[in-house]
């Protein structure tokens, strides 16, 4: 069944839309929104606010996000080139596809689950490429709110108190999120000093210092001068945590890490420009399902029955094509991917949705079973120039891998568990996908879809979402109620959302839905889940730029956020 990471009571919270002239920034933590925006009032451009924000959101949101995961980002120069940077995690040099038959578990929790951390290395090769501040400026907030201390969210809170009966067992763990002896609640202050010491060094130092061992020095006492760990002593503490925990990650494959520029994937969806990025994030499935949909001109009649059973169809579909992703760099397939995001596949499989009745999942022909992912954490930016980032990051489940090295503060990420593990077929015959299976230094598949909408050349809107396999659909379902259903962007962002995955044969429904819709989807064979109040489908956060050259931001309530303009 599904895990709905968005299970925090939103009642008594309502969010609203920002606007400005110039820029925006939306982010799930009102405090790392404005933290962009501050970056860029000092002359910083959308790299530079995304960067300082991924910083920040990866200190508050650490359950989420954080340097010892990874993701991808997507940005649009002002000229309206793109460019797609890949720094998701990758298996560790000694990992192996069979490596996870015997205990499943092991790839969620503890050593053996941590992939190589991406994030510094990726936001690296961004500063370098695009960005205009020193590199040192984008991590001074993130150093300061970790020294000096973050009040603790409502939704801090409540992840914590899911985590619980672990984390009151570590001592690490407590002392930074229990140091009175029980778990912080929303407003009490919450420090991450050796974090900040961390972060501090890699400011200075640059992403080496992450990432490279020194050569003057072996495993060595914790040894800080002025707050700056000496150089090579991080990745030396990573790996020793790791390995000590059950790991097989090393120095060398920490040193060896590198980011990918990959290709972006566009369609014309009703003459506008929609760029996603390629494998191995669901991208290409977004890029589908667009062109699948624009045929139906969903904005003829409104919203309708017929029109959501249409699009529930199109994701069934989409998940579909989706189980023949994985990181293209160990597979031979982009013939095939290149053509489930034409025009004329499209076309063909329209003719495959009937407009009377759903089927069975093996109509739609999936060729392995879904790989369901988890977490994340998804920020937007718009720059005065219109240069802008979708940059989705990520730990995957509830705190990574669920152990923090002592010493950097560093929670690593648990992404081993996004892979395919051999095994048994499923109930409908399907077997896990033999192009996600655990590979040396390969990449695992991810749901995650950033967003970049152009309309007659010029940036419209950058989005994405959290929320690990429900993040294509809730990106969709904003997109449609933009384009299609010419909602605002704080409605389009709120409105009630719908999620199908193929597997498990389920329609998902938030509250809100009015029942006649919910009716005509019951007479054509679709199966409902309803989520209850506290229940949501992902939380994606929005920046658009409106014709008359204002900027709107969005972050969605249903991870309590506020975004920032100016």
């Amino acid at each position: 069944m599904y895990a709905y990471p968005y299970s925090i009571d939103p009642s008594g919270y309502h969010g609203h839309i920002v606007s400005g002239k110039t820029g925006a920034v939306a982010v799930e933590a009102e405090e790392c929104s404005n933290t962009g925006i501050e970056i860029l009032k000092q002359g910083g451009n959308a790299v530079d606010a995304a960067i300082a924000s991924g910083l920040c959101i990866g200190v508050i949101d650490s359950f989420a996000t954080g340097i010892g995961g990874g993701g991808f980002m997507l940005i649009r120069s002002p000229n309206g080139t793109y460019e797609h940077i890949d720094f998701r995690e990758t298996a560790p040099a000694a990992a192996h596809k069979d490596m996870f038959v015997e205990n499943p578990e092991l790839a969620k929790y503890g050593g053996l689950a941590v992939g190589i951390p991406g994030e510094i290395r990726g936001y690296e090769l961004a500063h370098q490429r695009h960005g205009k501040l020193p590199w040192s400026v984008l991590f001074e907030p993130a150093i300061r709110i970790s020294r000096d201390g973050f009040k603790c969210t409502p939704l801090l809170e409540q992840r914590l108190k899911k985590a619980e009966p672990w984390l009151m067992d570590m001592p690490e763990w407590r002392e930074i999120f229990a140091p009175e002896g029980h778990l912080a609640k929303a407003g009490d202050l919450i420090r991450r000093p050796n974090l900040a010491t961390t972060l501090e060094t890699i400011a200075i130092e640059g992403a080496d210092a992450f990432y490279k061992a020194s050569n003057m020095r072996k495993w060595m006492h914790f040894h800080v001068i002025n707050h700056i760990m000496i150089q090579g002593e991080i990745a030396h503490y990573l790996v020793n945590a790791t390995r000590a925990a059950g790991g097989i990650m090393t120095l060398q494959d920490m040193a060896s890490y590198k980011p990918q520029i990959r290709p972006v994937v566009s369609t014309y969806y009703h003459g506008r420009k929609v760029v996603s990025c390629s494998t191995p994030t669901s991208g290409p499935l977004i890029i589908a399902a667009l062109n699948i949909l624009e045929r139906f001109n969903l904005r003829l009649n409104g919203y309708t029955g017929l029109d959501l059973h249409r699009i529930i169809e199109t994701l069934k579909h989409g998940f579909s094509f989706r189980t023949e992703f994985g990181d293209p760099d160990y597979i031979s397939n982009d013939g095939r991917i290149q053509e489930i995001m034409s025009k004329e596949w499209a076309s063909r499989i329209r003719q495959n949705i009937s407009d009377d009745t759903t089927y069975p999942p093996l109509y739609y022909h999936p060729r392995y079973d879904h790989v369901e992912s988890h977490g994340t954490m998804h920020l937007s930016v718009v720059d005065g120039d219109d240069g802008a980032v979708a940059l989705t990051s990520t730990v995957n489940l509830l705190f990574g891998a669920r152990f923090m090295d002592p010493v950097t503060g560093v929670i690593l990420n648990d992404e081993m568990d996004d892979f395919s593990i051999p095994g048994k077929p499923n109930a409908f015959g399907l077997y896990p996908s033999e192009y996600n299976y655990v590979a040396p230094g390969k990449r695992p598949l991810s749901s995650i879809t950033p967003v970049i909408v152009e309309s007659d050349g010029k940036f419209e809107l950058a989005v994405g979402g959290s929320g690990g396999s429900l993040i294509p659909s809730a990106t969709l379902n904003v997109i449609l109620n933009v384009i299609d259903f010419e909602q605002d962007l704080y409605s389009a962002v709120n409105a009630p959302r719908y999620h199908h995955q193929l597997l498990p044969n389920l329609a998902v429904m938030e509250p809100g839905f009015n029942h006649i819709l919910e009716q005509d989807l019951t007479r054509r064979g679709h199966e409902i889940f309803h989520l209850n109040t506290s229940q949501r489908i992902s939380a994606v956060q929005a920046v658009m730029r409106l014709p008359d050259q204002s900027v709107h931001g969005v972050s969605d309530p249903r991870k309590l956020g506020i975004a920032a303009a100016y």
